[in-house]
């Protein structure tokens, strides 16, 4: 026999072995990873969003699983420390053999899970609004990106309300501070000056906001309409608000616009005395549609709540878990690669009524809401976006980032593409050394 035949009838039997590996692996459950923080000071936003994941794999099932196989929840809690995320993701990828993972809240969660999903070549679908400045092949980013939220509550707060001097209070970690910076940025472009602009961080579960509540009072007393944007996270923000109450902070004279505030975290708020106050998302439970209405039963079957609320960050599991189901039929496996390549261009119906799409840069289309606080802890919608925005990565306000774009297709397949030198950085991450 001669080599070439040798080596012929070796490569046959390798595709053959591979071809039984394929198979084997896309034989038996799916198995879903949920690494959210079910203690500690996240429990608070995070625990609903476990719940989400069991909810929609439950329902995923009892329509008979997706290409014949169910789906198998693979649960872990990572309990709100983030160095305990990363183990637990590895744990899921390396342990458990997961096909993919739903999970984190905090910008610093994520990014120290970001480098095991990389290098173990997972999944990661993300569900929370984030600072941008980041794009990850590994990471489909379903919550919102600051042109998303931040950008457009700004350009309400300027051009309805009229506010002249801005309060930027955050939780002290990546996400308020690039937020903070990119907003900083924009309204320096649009003519307001430094001392019109005062930034405040507080640790996570900070509770002692007598003297920055005191503060911010004062900064808004000096005759320019003040208002507070909030990056603060967690169960921090019930003292905050309590504060607020405490020191007549009324929204008619200074409104504060969360970002990470929801009906889940207001739940537990007297909210009488903040109504007016208001949040920017792309989803509130109050929204008058039949798929929100049927999201809403079925939510409030499963936890056997009749109280039970809805928030943003669950309907961006709900957008990010359909997505990804129509993904592996499209591909018609649960390989990591294939998914990939299919999911782009994906396009799910979300809950406001409209659709959203996974573009190449791994965000989705979404409206933009913003909602204003009641005292039954609902949110009225007061102004939302005419259609749908793209997610932007990378911010157009910071000189690093405003030319860089990123599309995961090939032949670009790049997460920073400097549009001016024509080049891939090679580093889809400038966020964790700013």
């Amino acid at each position: 026999m001669t080599m070439k035949k040798h080596v012929k009838q070796g490569l046959a039997a390798l595709a053959l072995t591979l071809s039984f590996n394929a198979m084997a692996a896309d034989e038996g459950p799916i198995k879903v990873g949920i690494l959210h923080s079910l203690s500690g000071t996240m429990a608070i936003s995070e625990s609903a969003l476990k719940d989400t994941m069991l909810m929609l794999i439950k329902e995923q099932n009892e329509k008979g699983g997706v290409l014949g196989r169910k789906l198998e929840p693979v649960v872990v809690d990572p309990a709100s420390n983030w160095p305990l995320f990363a183990e637990k993701a590895r744990e899921l990828l390396e342990k458990d053999k997961v096909d993919v993972i739903f999970g984190n809240w905090t910008s610093v969660s994520r990014k120290s899970v970001l480098p095991v999903v990389e290098e173990l070549n997972g999944l990661l679908f993300y569900p929370v609004q984030y600072e941008g400045e980041e794009s990850s092949e590994n990471v489909f980013y379903t919550g919102a990106a600051p042109n998303q939220q931040a950008i457009p509550a700004v350009d309400y707060l300027m051009n309805q309300v009229g506010v002249k001097r801005w309060v930027l209070a955050g939780t002290d970690y990546v996400y308020p501070r690039t937020t903070n910076k990119i907003l900083e940025a924009y309204l320096k472009d649009h003519g307001v000056s430094e001392k019109d602009i005062m930034v405040n961080y507080t640790p996570f579960g900070y509770s002692n906001w007598q003297s920055i509540v005191s503060d911010i009072k004062k900064f808004g007393s000096a005759g320019k309409k003040t208002a507070v944007v909030s990056t603060i996270n967690g169960d921090a923000n019930v003292p905050f608000y309590r504060e607020l109450a405490n020191q007549g902070v009324d929204a008619a004279d200074i409104p504060v616009i969360a970002f990470s505030v929801g009906e889940q975290e207001l739940s537990g708020i007297d909210t009488a005395p903040l109504v007016g106050h208001l949040a920017a998302w792309n989803y509130f439970m109050s929204v008058d549609n039949e798929a929100n209405y049927d999201f809403i039963d079925h939510w409030t079957a499963f936890t056997g709540k009749e109280d039970a609320v809805t928030n943003d960050p669950m309907e961006a599991h709900y957008i990010g878990f359909n997505m990804y189901i129509e993904a592996v039929k499209k591909a018609g496996t649960t390989d990591v690669d294939a998914v990939k390549d299919a999911i782009i261009g994906v396009s799910v119906p979300n809950l406001t009524g409209g659709y959203a799409t996974m573009m190449p840069n791994h965000h989705i289309t979404k409206p933009v809401l913003i909602g204003e606080i009641q005292d039954n802890g609902q949110f009225s919608v007061v102004w939302q976006t005419p259609s749908t925005v793209a997610g932007d990565a990378w911010s157009d306000y910071l000189p690093g980032s405003k030319d860089l774009i990123s599309d995961w297709r090939k032949p670009l397949h790049c997460g920073n593409f400097n549009v001016v030198t024509g080049t891939c950085g090679g580093k889809a991450d400038v966020a964790a050394s700013n």
